[in-house]
């Protein structure tokens, strides 16, 4: 992957889990913006290991319930996972 693919797929880490996954519901906030960059870069890497399924999605569950304290939402994380890999692969292969 090259630097140019590694800064896209960086950006694109960052909108998905601003915009949809937004599991504190700060995504309309404009302040907020920054609320989840802490995250981008382990699901960087995890993405860059091509970590599967289970794992990206065990990781943004211990965040929703280990550091923020709130519940699970098992379907709602495995929809950002898939658009997370999506984004992965379609990178790329670009």
């Amino acid at each position: 992957m090259s630097t140019q693919d590694e800064k896209e797929l960086y950006r694109r880490v960052d909108e998905v889990l601003h915009y949809l996954w937004d599991p504190i519901g700060v995504s309309g906030i404009p302040l907020a913006r920054e609320e989840y960059q802490s995250y981008v870069p382990q699901v960087v890497a995890l993405l860059n290991e091509n970590a599967n399924t289970k794992r990206l999605a065990g990781y943004l569950n211990e965040v929703v319930t280990k550091r923020m304290g709130l519940r699970e939402n098992a379907d709602a994380t495995l929809h950002v996972v898939a658009v997370l890999q999506d984004w992965k692969a379609a990178l790329t292969a670009a």
